[in-house]
């Protein structure tokens, strides 16, 4: 598989939320999030928890672009920090990039930008790496 193909292949939870990954390679990847009313908090904002799903799946795939066959990945550590709203309508701009890629694990920070440019979230998480089974 190509990295575009694995790219494409996103779980059924990131296509529920509208993520679309836009590039992707082993050392970023970038994706867009339309704001519906359905991912709104009660504010009518995106939902924290939204922004914490778009990056968390872009650290995901990151990390799957990384590894040799057989090995999985799963989110051991999510720190997120919150700087401005995403109002409904807009386009939730999100890029991942490395900060750590290691044999067991992988750091990912993921800016979350909104339509004006300015940053909405900064999320660091880590990535374990699951070995294969024989």
């Amino acid at each position: 598989m190509t990295y575009d193909e694995i790219a494409q292949a996103q779980p059924p939870f990131a296509q529920l939320l509208g993520v679309r990954i836009v590039f992707a390679d082993p050392d970023r990847v970038e994706a867009e999030l339309p704001v519906t009313p359905q991912l709104a908090n009660r504010n009518g904002m995106l939902h924290g928890g939204a922004v914490m799903a778009l990056a968390d799946n872009l650290g995901g795939t990151a990390t799957f672009l990384n590894l040799k066959p057989g090995e999985g990945t799963v989110t051991v550590e999510s720190k997120t920090n919150f700087f401005r709203p995403v109002a409904i309508g807009e386009l939730a701009r999100a890029v991942s990039l490395p900060l750590h890629k290691g044999r067991k694990t992988m750091v990912w920070q993921t800016t979350i930008t909104r339509a004006d440019g300015k940053i909405a979230a900064l999320v660091t998480q880590t990535q374990m790496i699951l070995q294969g089974r024989d």
